[in-house]
This record gives structure tokens, sequence and C-alpha cells, in this order.
């Protein structure tokens, strides 16, 4: 600010120490972090003078919400905390009057600097239509999805974070099968989180970063509960917790001063839309729909004071998914299984529900009460190589439910919040029997999977958070500050229970005898041995102090740090069973002169880094995390503004790895090998047996290991000195507003580079006797499976190693949308060069390496599911006659997917990894469009007719190809043949939509 105050440095030490005091013996409920409020700061001035104690009041025009504060003596003045939307600000002072509409955005620091004329009768006469404050003077690498864009968009699903990536560095991925992920950079979308009104939606258990997101076709959130939401990529401040990628703000819609309600309805079927590739290729169109419908409404309880918003969405969705052989093989080739190909239709249904009440008590105490509900049930693990009875059932369900409490004092901002949360994960096998795999033997290619599947799971995350904010309004040494500092602590219980595979599963060689399996591999627990359901009662810790310092009227400095700490009992307090450290100092059949440790010693596995004592291990207390970022205003009116910053930030383990260490060991897969035609071998030596139907009848199989439970058990040993994984961002862009065409348009260039470390990797602990992972003169293959820990079975070791590096290069420019100028257009462009160190068959961000010894070994490879270049444009345009256009073009180069190479090598013993990637210029590219007419009934009722027309071009974008290139000297005809196709193809979607007011 121009008229900075001094403040000594006693006091200003005074003053951090208060902040930090007070945060740690305040007993108050759970937070809505800043990260969803906006603040108001600026300046009034009275002839070019500083006006010092002039009042300032902010008046929200839809509910009446206000506040006020007086200037300091600089004439400087903030009013954090402030939930988005249009505000009346009106500036009383001895020397006049003043007062505008400004609108202001989640999580935004707006500068509204207001100049005192003389004393007005009526402010109205002042007031102008509400003007749009733009953050120029963040260092954070972002922007904002608008409701208007959210409500005039195209869209197939209506899941609100579809529209993140109409800003560079966000992907918003559909599979092939409906599932949705949000990801950014390298990083897998594990390290993505949601904020909703400040409260992480972090899924602890299983990746996605979402909860709820996993393998799910289903939204997070209704999306007529979300007003607007804020993406950010890079350089977070420290109120930001559980996140190393892309951040997501959002912020819910309130009820207003005025009753209203909206219902929709919106419809498609496969008579709307154009067959897929695997359709066409077949000669037939699957049977599916898309149905969603809902409803909403709010308003007051009591004007000005209190007011209800709640609403419900349903989806229910019949997708289109194909069957077929593998390795791109023609369906004649399934003989009397043809039947079983083709086209199937894939049931999805979801419920969503959200309420909210605020209550303004006064203009210093604010409540909100908001929960939400979602309940979904969905067909999975159908199509490709599945068959419908090889699939499973999954029930998603998640209730959240938050309490907020905000107190506004003199000089200082407390929001806090109670939060309750409750999800689960529950797949099931359709078919409980047998399952049957044809495969071609060796290698071991998978063609069609049948009869019974492998999916059982019961996952899920319990628990309560308390969370506190307190941020010091602006005050001045050496410069202006704007301190926040704030506290979490979380309980949360999570669980993990796997079953796999539930069926056993007979493999049969289409190349040789299909009445005798030569192979089965099956689960059963162990007697005796604690439960699979693997429960951890956790812990969480977390504390930041952030100051934002305007050290000049051009100069902003953002210098944060937090820090934190989860506790996990089942990880710390785990024990290694004896019998796995006997096994492990027998005596090495190959090697009688020295034990199985001492094999895996001569391997480069210590296996002391492993053995838990239930007392030897920590948890990790080193996620310290630095942030650091700057503004600089080249010409002092926020018009080009250079910024940049560095910074670390500490994601979580997932606790579905984790659990792995006490849940593997108790119900081992066992694999048996019969003696057939084409895979011989003597019954009664290591695991062969001669077959006999009888072996489909899963007690009998149970009784061939029962002799010896233990012999082939699968043994996961985590390592002892087990780190978070975290990523360190640096970022440097220039931000302007340029006048163009006589509107100002927002631009920005920004260079970026993320570096993610410490990812968890399971790796084959297994050697041979000479302490080697293959024979000499072998590069694939053979490793040693069969020489695991004597007397048990294979061991599996885990450890932090996986990593990722991106360079990304974000260019974006966006002329808003508003009722003066209805039109908006924006453009992103995104160029990333992004390296990986783990191997991904296609794009699934796999955490197993079974193939190389360790990470090293692997080495650095271009990352799968990352498009080199990727351009996101949208639209959108008020014509006359009530009508609105709106259009979404993406394009993207294609992806890099891991294949496997056999045909180059000399045998089997010498394949290798080589990526493969389609030689078409664009891997991705569609437009949408929508066409919308509006009639106004009557006053208070408006009716909406909508038509969207999604990739308009049936543009085939693939998902999946087959990526074995084949054996020695023998190419795969059908490498590189798409599997799998992104949807949708071109559907035409029509949607009516009811408002009342």
């Amino acid at each position: 600010m121009k008229h900075p105050k001094t403040v000594s440095p006693v006091i200003h030490r005074a003053l951090l120490s208060s902040a930090i005091a007070s945060i740690l013996l305040m007993s108050s409920p759970q937070v809505l972090g800043q990260s969803a409020s906006s603040t108001l700061k600026g300046e009034v001035i009275a002839s070019e003078q500083p006006v010092a104690g002039a009042k300032v009041t902010v008046t929200n025009t839809q509910t009446g919400y206000n506040r006020s504060t007086q200037t300091e003596a600089g004439g400087n003045y903030a009013i954090p905390g402030l939930p988005p939307g249009t505000y009346k600000v009106e500036v009383t002072a001895p020397g006049g009057t003043t007062s505008q509409l400004v609108t202001l955005q989640v999580g935004q620091t707006a500068t509204l600097n207001l100049g005192v004329v003389p004393e007005q009768k009526d402010l109205e006469s002042v007031t102008v239509s509400a003007t749009q404050l733009f953050e120029t003077r963040t260092s954070e690498v972002g922007n904002y999805v608008s409701q208007k864009q959210i409500e005039a968009l195209p869209q197939n699903s209506r899941n609100f974070l579809a529209f993140a990536d109409i800003l560079p560095g966000v992907q918003f991925v559909t599979a092939g099968d409906g599932s949705t992920e949000l990801r950014s950079g390298a990083q897998a979308s594990n390290g993505v989180n949601v904020f909703i009104d400040g409260v992480g939606q972090k899924n602890y258990v299983l990746r996605g970063g979402v909860s709820g997101q996993t393998e799910s076709r289903g939204n997070p959130f209704p999306q007529m509960a979300i007003g607007e939401y804020k993406v950010i990529t890079s350089n977070y401040k420290a109120e930001f917790d559980q996140v190393s990628s892309a951040a997501i703000v959002a912020v819910t819609r309130s009820g207003t001063n005025q009753f209203e309600s909206h219902a929709f309805w919106d419809k498609t079927d496969d008579n709307w839309r154009a067959s897929d590739p695997l359709e066409a290729k077949a000669g037939k169109k699957v049977e599916s729909k898309q149905e969603q419908y809902g409803v909403g409404f709010g308003g007051p309880i009591i004007e000005d004071r209190m007011h209800f918003f709640v609403t419900y969405e349903k989806k229910s969705f019949e997708s289109p998914k194909t069957i077929l052989l593998g390795l791109g093989l023609p369906a004649s080739a399934a003989g009397n299984l043809a039947d079983e190909l083709g086209g199937v239709s894939v049931p999805f249904e979801e419920d969503l529900y959200f309420g909210k009440i605020d209550w303004s008590v006064s203009e210093d105490h604010l409540l909100e009460l908001t929960a939400k509900v979602r309940d979904e049930s969905e067909l999975e693990s159908i199509g490709d190589q599945n068959t419908r009875a090889h699939a499973s059932t999954k029930q998603n369900k998640e209730t959240r439910i938050d309490l907020r409490y905000q107190y506004t004092g003199t000089r200082f901002l407390n929001d806090a919040h109670l939060t309750h949360e409750d999800a689960s994960f529950n797949p099931r096998p359709v078919t409980i029997g047998p399952g049957y795999k044809l495969t071609t033997g060796d290698p071991n290619q998978t063609l069609l999977n049948l009869g019974g599947g492998e999916n059982f799971q019961d996952k899920g995350q319990n628990g309560y958070a308390l969370q506190d904010d307190l941020t010091f309004n602006e005050f001045e040494w050496h410069g202006a500050h704007t301190v926040k500092t704030g506290l979490k602590y979380k309980r949360i219980e999570i669980n993990a229970f796997e079953q796999q595979p539930y069926n056993a599963q007979y493999y049969y060689d289409v190349g040789n005898d299909l009445t005798i399996p030569y192979q089965v591999v099956f689960g059963a627990p162990i007697p005796g041995l604690p439960k699979r359901d693997v429960t951890s009662r956790n812990s969480q810790f977390g504390i930041y102090l952030q100051d934002d310092w305007e050290m000049t009227d051009r100069l902003l400095v953002n210098l944060g740090v937090r820090w934190d700490y989860e506790k996990t009992p089942s990880y710390l307090d785990y024990v290694t069973p004896a019998d796995v450290i006997a096994g492990l100092n027998t005596p090495d059949p190959g090697a009688p002169s020295q034990t199985y440790a001492q094999t895996l010693a001569l391997g480069g596995v210590n296996v002391n880094d492993y053995i838990s004592t239930g007392k030897n291990r920590d948890a990790f207390t080193g996620a310290i995390q630095p942030r650091l970022g700057f503004s600089y205003d080249l010409q002092e009116d926020q018009r080009h503004v250079v910024f940049g910053g560095a910074g670390r930030s500490y994601d979580r383990n997932v606790f579905d790895y984790i659990s792995l260490e006490q849940s593997k060991g108790t119900f081992p897969t066992y694999t048996r090998m019969f003696d057939s035609p084409g895979h011989p071998c003597t019954p009664g030596v290591d695991n062969c047996l001669a077959w006999d139907p009888a072996y489909l009848d899963r007690a009998n199989l149970d009784a061939v290991v029962a002799a010896n439970p233990s012999l082939g058990r699968e043994i996961n040993l985590i390592s002892n000195d087990l780190k978070t994984p975290y990523a360190d961002q640096y970022s440097l862009g220039i931000r302007n507003r340029v006048l163009l065409w006589n509107r100002d348009w927002n631009t920005s260039a920004t260079v970026s580079y993320i570096e993610s470390k410490d990812g968890i990797v399971f790796l084959l602990g297994n050697r041979y006797p000479d302490g080697s992972f293959r024979p000499p003169g072998i590069t694939w293959g053979s490793q040693p499976f069969g020489n695991g820990i004597p007397g048990l079975g294979s061991l599996i070791v885990a450890k932090n190693g996986l990593e990722t590096r991106s360079a990304a290069l974000l260019l974006y420019a966006e002329k808003p949308y508003s009722s003066e100028s209805p039109w908006g257009v924006t453009l992103a462009y995104t160029f990333t060069h992004a390296r990986e160190n783990r191997t991904n068959i296609g794009k699934s961000d796999e955490h197993y390496i079974f193939d190389y010894p360790d990470v090293r070994s692997f080495g650095w490879r271009t990352s799968t599911g990352v498009p080199e270049h990727r351009i996101v444009a949208t639209g959108i345009v008020d014509a006359p006659w009530g009508i609105s256009l709106s259009a979404k073009l993406t394009l993207s180069t294609p992806l890099e997917f891991e294949a496997v190479d056999c045909f180059d090598a000399p045998d089997f013993d010498h394949c290798s990894f080589r990526n493969f990637k389609s030689d078409a210029t664009l891997g991705y590219r569609s437009l949408d469009l929508a066409l919308q007419k509006t009639w106004e009934m009557w006053s208070d009722v408006s009716v909406n007719l909508r038509a969207d027309v999604l990739n308009v071009f049936n543009y085939d974008n693939p998902d999946a190809y087959e990526l074995f290139r084949g054996g020695p000297g023998e190419p795969n005809a059908g490498f590189g043949d798409p599997t799998a196709y992104m949807q949708p193809t071109r559907t035409f979607k029509l949607s009516f939509n009811v408002g009342w007011r």
C-alpha cells in the first residue's frame, strides 16, 4: 500500500505468537479453510489522501449477509472469509461516501480501491452493475470455473469436475468403461484433492484421489449444488494439505432471500448416438440409455439471516461395452463361444442428495450445516476379455456432514468446522463358481474370461475431523501483512478387506485340449491366522502458518510453511509373523550352507529393513513443507503481473497398499499345474497334479493345500522406514489483462516443473540361490517366482521409490462472460514433457514392478497417460430471442502406451518393454456443441429446452490398444489395434429445465 505504517518487531513477533497460541488453545470444531472463502481488500482515498477510520461494509445482495471493518491509518482495509458472490460495498467516512457492486470468486483475494465522494443522500445513485474483480496478484498457478460455464457448456454426465480441463495443466479422463478421473502433470490421480467448502474429499483407502471416484462412472457431488470452483495446478499456499497434484477448490450454493427452485431432466439413448467402432465392426449397436433428472430448491427461513438449499440428482445409465477376444483375434476364432462376444449394456445407478442451512446469527457470527449423501450401484469388470458372467457388482456409498462456525473479531477471523465422513466400496462377483480363462498358453496371453469373477472387496473410511483456521486482518510492518494459521486433527477408521481371486480360476490353452485345464489359481484363508479385514484407527494432525506480505505496492510475497503427521497403527504396531521369520532363517534349499535371508542379502535385499517387531517403526515426521510465492505488478495497475513460486507438498500413502502386508499372507493365492497336453508335468512333484474333474469343486482344491496351507502364500513386507510421497513444485509466469475488441481479456503464460518422489513400489523379493534375479544370459522373464521363502511362498517387498518429472508450458486466454458483454471465450494450451520410473502397461498408474529387481533397473520412460500437446477451447454466446450457444473443443496428441516386445528378440528370454504410440497426428479430438432456448412463461417461471451434440464429427478416440508385439520372429497381427474407445461417440442429448422464483 502507499502509506505503510511501521509496527515494531516486538509487536510483530507478539502477534505471530498470539496467533499460534490462539490456535493451540482453541477447542472450536472443524474448519472451513480460507481456501474456499474470498477476501476483499484495498484502500480508501479522498482528495488523493488515505482515509483512516472509514467504515467499510459489504453486503451480499442475495442473502443479506454483511460484514464491516474500519480502515487503518494508511487507509487500508481487508475483509476475509466472504462466501463467493455479489456484494454491495459501502464506505462511510467524514469526507463523504461511496458505493459499488462487485462479484467475488471462490478462494479469491480481490483488490478494490475506493475513492470517497461528497456525501450522497442515496447511495444507490452511485451504485453500478456488479464489477467482476479479477485476481492477478497471486503466485498460484490456476484459475476459475464459473457457474455460468458449468451451466452453459456442453457436457455428458453432469460431473462438475469435467470442466476443470478448460484450464491448462489438467486432464479430466473418461475411460472406455465410463469411469472418470482427474489428473495433472505426470502424477497419478492419487495426488489430486478436492476441497468443497474448504473440506478435503480425500480418499484414504483407494487410489483416485477423491473419495468415491475409484473406478466409478458416478459424480462426487450434485452439480446443481456447486456454485463455482478454482483449479490450482501448483504452488498452493500452506493451508492446502494431502495434495501433491491439482487442487480443486469448490463452493456450494446457498439459499437466498428469494424462494426459488429448479428441476431438470435430460436423456439420450442408442437411437440418438452413433455406433462405436467395435459395434460398427460387429454390425450391431448395443442397446443403451442415459437418463438424468433432479430438483433443487431454496429460500429464506429468516430474511437476511437464515436460508436453506436442498437438491437431489439421479443418474440412470445403460452404457455400451464390447466383449472381444484378446490379441485382436476375430470373433470367428471363438468357435462355439462366439455367443459370449459382442455388445452388452452395462447398468449404473446413482442417487445424490445435498442439503444446506446457513444462519447469520449476527454480523460477527455465521453458522452453516451441510450434508451430502451418495449412493450408487453398477456392474463393472465387463467388456474387453471379460464376459457377462465374469463381471462384478459394486456398491459405492458416501455420507459427509459438515458444521461450520465463523466468528469475526475486530482484527481477525476465526473459521471452524466439525465434519463427519463415512464411505464404502464393495465389489462382488456376479457369479459364484469356477472361473475359466482361455489363454494362448506360453506366453500366457488372455483371450477370454468366463465363469465366476475374481473381485471381492470391502473397503472404506469412517471418522470425524476438527480444524480451526485463524486469519489476522491486514496489519502493517514494513508493508502490509495478512497472516493465517491453523491446525487440523482427524480421527478416522480405515479398513481394507479383499479376497482375490474369490472364485478359483482355471486356465485353458486354446492351442491344446480345451477339456483339461493346465493350471488353476485359487485363494483360501489359512486356519488360525488373523482375518484379512485390516482396520486401522488413524490419527492425522496438521498445522500451518501463512503470511501474505505486501512489501510494496508492486511486490507481494507469500511465505508459508506447514507440517503434517499421520499415525497408522496397523502399520506401526504390526509384528512380522514368527513363521515368516523362521522361513527367512531356514537354509535355502538351493544353497543349504546359507539361510534364505543370506540369499536375499546377496541379491541386495536386507530383510532387517522389513521385519517389524511392533516397536521398531515410527510414523513419518519429516513432512515439513515450505512454500514460497511472489507476484510483481509491473505497472502498479494489476494489468501485467509477473509471478512465481517454489514449494513442497506432501500427499499420503494409500492404505490399500499398506494393508497388503497384513492381508496378503492370510489369504494366499495358490497355483497348481495339471499334467495336460502341451503342458506336461510330473504329478506329485512341485505343484503338479494329475487332472481330475473333482478339482472343479472348491472343497477339493482346499483339501489339496490343507496339509501345508502356508506353502504358496504371498508374503508382503513393507519397509520399516516408510516415507510419505511428496512433490516439489516450481513455477514462473506472467499474468496480463489486455484490451482486445474493446473488452478486457485475461491471459497468462507459465512455465512449471514438478518432481514427485517417494511413491510406494512393490518389488519381487525372491532370489535364486546365488542372489541373482535371472539366470545368466537372460534379460527377460525367468524371474525367481519359484524361489520364495522356504515352506511359505513368494516374497514381495514394498518401499519408497516411484518418481515422476514433469516440465510444462501453460498458456491461457479468457474473455469472461458477463451480463454487459454476454459472450465468453477460453483457450488453454498445455505442453508437457513427462517422465516416470515405473512400469505402466496401458496407463494404469501401476505400483508393481516384477520384471526387474529394483526401480533403478527399470529406468526412466516417457510417462504413459500424459499427452505432449493438449488444447481445450470453449465459447459461450447469448443470441437474441432467449437463445444461448456454447461449444467445447478438445484436441491432444496421442498418448504413449507401454508394450511388450518379443518380436524383435531372438527368444522369449530377451523380450523388453518398448513404448507404443499411435502414428496419428491427434490421439483425442472432440467438438461438443449446445444450444438452448429459454422462455419466460410468467414473471417468476422460466422454461428451458436444451440440445447437446457431443463429439459432433464422431471422431474415434481409442482408450486402449493391443500391446503385445508378438513372439520372436512372429508378429502379432493385431498389435496396435484399438481394443477400447473413449465415450461418447456422436451423441444427441435433450434436456428440459424449469425454474420458479
